[in-house]
């Protein structure tokens, strides 16, 4: 008796557990349905937005570039910097350089080459690499000369005209910051590379249109956006406490008041990373610094006094992370609710049903709304784009062991250093990164924890197949996929690296 009343309370809050997150997701759907909705408001508005004002004169502007072990990439890098049409005289270029390789001198070279043309190139070394990037860009703004600070990250490759077109926005006072959108040197590298493009192009062009057009807070993406300097200092500068740095200075500036921009048609094209491992460890510090900015801004938030809706939506964009851990839950917990629904011990079997056709109506078909407008603003060709769709969803789901990882050594406070993308200038597709020095992290128990739950969800898989459970059906088939993709690619990749 006692073992049947624990094993029912057990499944009990097993089934409680399972309802929650499928609530939860619902909800994270309706979200998106959300950001389409104000995306759909405020596109038009953004696009053909005006400076609302005219600078008397062009002011200073320091480009900030930090580097760390990017011997591929600070060639070019350097190269495009100088190409920026803006007079000379006005225009400082900062490298700040924490490398331990090569690319020391090969960026000397290559500044003292521009030198020699008129380029006016700040070469930055500090004695360590405290802080990180945070501490890079906190260490070059205390000998900036310029009144505004350009950022670009080693992979990008800014347009000439990026400066001019977007310093005239700061003729309004009150903007703090202007975001470019991201654009892609390599997406038709690579599956993995499709699939990225389609991810950042919904982030950026539905997401921060939404929250920049309707006064939602939106967060400066570390790169391709320009500050003016006072917003940085007025917000407590840069900090290296989260890995998310640039998401937590843009929240600390909007609470100060300060006003983002973000255009959607001025784009800055950059490479994608071609490596799953270092795709994962971009990812995993993505999911992390944002459960890190959650934890030490969100409290400070609740207290001002903003709309109750800007509030309700930074604690959605914050956290929307820790959702990775209730998708493992859900891989995991498919196969016994399977057997317990089958065998007529799932309590409120017909409530729970309904919720998981929430779950695919808000979720699913919102993510795919999500991409296909984004896609369709982008690209003439993007009906060609959308057979992408389903391996985009698929993608998402496998992120859940790496991505989940992040959210709960964040919520656990658990620190870890700031580990940069590698980057391998792959820009055609003839292009090879196998035998290239750098490599990305490789966690051989996150593979493996991805291939067992793929392998595992074979199980619900044939049982679906065997009592004809066709609405699970395709759920497990994504789902298993999903999890092999990522591991399996993750092993290969670190293999071929090995090899070469």
């Amino acid at each position: 008796m006692g073992l049947n009343t624990t094993g029912s309370l057990v499944m009990n809050l097993l089934i409680t557990f399972y309802v929650i997150i499928l609530i939860a997701l619902t909800l994270f759907g309706v979200h998106r349905y959300y950001m389409i909705f104000l995306f759909q408001r405020w596109y038009k508005r953004l696009v053909t937005k005006k400076p609302s004002g005219v600078m008397a004169e062009l002011p200073r502007v320091t480009v900030q570039l930090p580097v760390y072990n990017e011997m591929y990439v600070v060639e070019r890098l350097l190269k495009a910097a100088a190409n920026l049409d803006y007079p000379k005289d006005l225009l400082e270029i900062q490298l700040i350089d924490d490398s331990s390789d090569d690319t020391s001198a090969i960026a000397l070279r290559k500044i003292e080459e521009l030198e020699k043309n008129g380029v006016k190139i700040s070469y930055l070394r500090r004695e360590s690499r405290e802080g990180f990037k945070a501490g890079a860009l906190a260490y070059g703004l205390q000998r900036c000369m310029g009144e505004y600070v350009l950022i670009f990250d080693a992979d990008f490759l800014p347009p000439p005209d990026i400066l001019k077109r977007m310093i005239p926005y700061f003729s309004d006072p009150k903007i703090g910051m202007v975001q470019a959108r991201w654009g892609h040197i390599n997406q038709d590298y690579s599956l993995l590379t499709r699939l990225q493009s389609l991810l950042l192009d919904g982030h950026f062009l539905v997401e921060h249109t939404a929250r920049c057009g309707s006064g939602l807070f939106f967060n400066f993406n570390g790169t391709a956006g320009i500050w003016r300097k006072q917003a940085i200092l007025d917000a407590g500068g840069w900090q290296a406490d989260t890995l998310a740095e640039d998401m937590d200075l843009s929240y600390r500036a909007q609470i100060k008041g300060w006003r983002f921009l973000f255009l959607p048609e001025v784009v800055c094209p950059a490479e994608l990373p071609v490596e799953m491992n270092a795709f994962k460890t971009q990812q995993h510090r993505w999911a992390k610094g944002g459960v890190q900015t959650a934890r030490k801004i969100l409290p400070d938030l609740f207290k001002r006094p903003f709309p109750f809706r800007v509030k309700l939506e930074a604690f959605v964009h914050l956290t929307g992370n820790v959702l990775y851990l209730g998708t493992i839950f859900l891989a995991l917990f498919l196969f016994p609710s399977m057997i317990w629904r089958h065998t007529g011990g799932w309590p409120n079997s017909s409530f729970v049903e309904i919720l998981e056709g929430g779950v695919f109506f808000s979720a699913t078909l919102s993510a795919m709304c999500y991409y296909v407008i984004s896609q369709s603003k982008i690209y003439q060709d993007w009906v060609a784009k959308l057979r992408f769709l389903p391996l985009l969803l698929g993608l998402g789901a496998g992120l859940s062991v790496n991505n989940g990882l992040a959210a709960l050594e964040a919520l656990v406070g658990h620190k870890t250093e700031f580990k940069r993308t590698p980057k391998y200038k792959i820009e055609k597709r003839e292009d090879r990164w196998q035998s290239k020095k750098y490599r990305g992290d490789v966690k051989n128990l996150l593979w493996v924890a991805e291939v067992a739950i793929g392998i595992y969800l074979f199980l619900p898989l044939f049982y679906a197949l065997r009592w004809k459970m066709w609405g699970t059906l395709l759920f497990v088939c994504l789902f298993s996929a999903s999890f092999l993709y990522m591991g399996v690619l993750s092993l290969l990749h670190a293999a071929r690296k090995s090899r070469a």
